[in-house]
């Protein structure tokens, strides 16, 4: 297959400074919601193409034999790209992240991989490339040069608790959990996917993948006490939050995450966390990944919510098929 070399598009945005009224504010945070419309202009993919296409047919009767030839190259190559499917990846600098967006980067025939990372040392860590923008998900206006001319977006933003230091295990107990400042399930889970829906929706995307957990149902779930964080209802009120915002979605609640290799097992989805009443509650990483881009190819995987595990290795018959998989699935939350 021939190599494409892409050639970086930018179009002028204008974004407002914030000001307390221009923005809504979180309770714990700094982060803010807009509510003023972005100045943009994007143009669509199929504007772009036909505009490309015209300029070079008007001219080409005037081109020699071999010119033409490399306009018919050209056009193809334009062709091609518009054929791909623009995906940003935010929190592409975590565990999770980091294999969607190097699944994506793999996959150059279909996608045109973007990440978000909240720090230069994470843009680092997964490469450096100019597709990886910085940003923080708590300010919209960062997010803002990512998501320009963005088909979909897949979220894997999360809130991280940290154990508290002096822990030994050895004398029985249970470790203390903390969350850093600015970085509490409110301000992230919440206030930080909100922003994230909230400029994408703007900017024109398409679809929206959304990695959450399993155990939402549950107020007293374990994970909830952490740090005294809530994290699971954080989650769950951004899940809402994106059902209810009118862009086709994919809530994708998983098990626990493992750090296994991915594509040998069968993949089980449910709903109201009710796998969390199986043996089958966890989910190796590539799993989640795999199943995030195999659901912007499938339209049964739009408009729906769904728990996500696997069964042990070995048990059933990996999952290929997952337009199968997704229209197993009836819950739109």
């Amino acid at each position: 297959m021939a190599t494409l070399t892409r050639v970086p598009l930018v179009f002028s945005c204008t974004v407002p400074a914030p000001s307390s009224k221009a923005f809504g504010h979180c309770h714990k945070c700094n982060c803010v919601a807009s509510s003023i419309p972005l100045t943009r202009k994007v143009p669509d993919c199929s504007t772009l193409s036909l505009l490309s296409f015209n300029s070079f047919s008007t001219s080409s009767s005037s081109l020699s034999t071999r010119n033409k030839k490399g306009f018919r190259r050209k056009t193809v190559i334009l062709a091609s790209m518009a054929d791909l499917s623009s995906v940003l990846v935010t929190g592409a600098g975590g565990r999770t992240g980091q294999i969607v967006y190097k699944k994506l980067k793999e996959r150059s025939d279909q996608f045109v991989a973007r990440g978000l990372v909240r720090t230069p040392e994470s843009k680092e860590k997964i490469g450096g490339a100019d597709d990886v923008f910085v940003g923080d998900i708590r300010d919209p206006s960062t997010l803002v040069p990512a998501m320009q001319g963005v088909d979909a977006l897949i979220i894997l933003t999360s809130a991280v608790p940290r154990m508290k230091p002096g822990f030994d295990p050895t004398k029985g107990g249970r470790p203390e959990f903390y969350f850093e400042d600015g970085a509490y399930p409110e301000q992230v889970d919440w206030c930080g996917q909100k922003n994230q829906i909230d400029v994408a929706k703007e900017a024109g995307v398409k679809h929206i993948v959304l990695v959450g957990s399993m155990g939402g149902t549950n107020l007293n779930h374990p994970l909830n006490s952490f740090g005294n964080g809530n994290i699971l209802v954080w989650k769950r009120k951004a899940e809402q939050y994106l059902a209810d915002s009118g862009v086709p979605y994919t809530i994708i609640r998983a098990g626990g995450l493992q750090d296994r290799d991915g594509g040998i097992r069968e993949f089980l989805v449910g709903k109201d966390d009710e796998l969390l009443q199986t043996e089958t509650r966890t989910i190796a990483r590539p799993d989640v990944a795999e199943v995030c881009i195999q659901a912007l190819k499938f339209e049964e995987a739009k408009f729906k919510a769904f728990d996500l595990a696997s069964k042990p290795e070995g048990v059933g018959i990996p999952t290929k098929d997952f337009k199968a998989l997704f229209s197993q699935i009836t819950t739109p939350f």
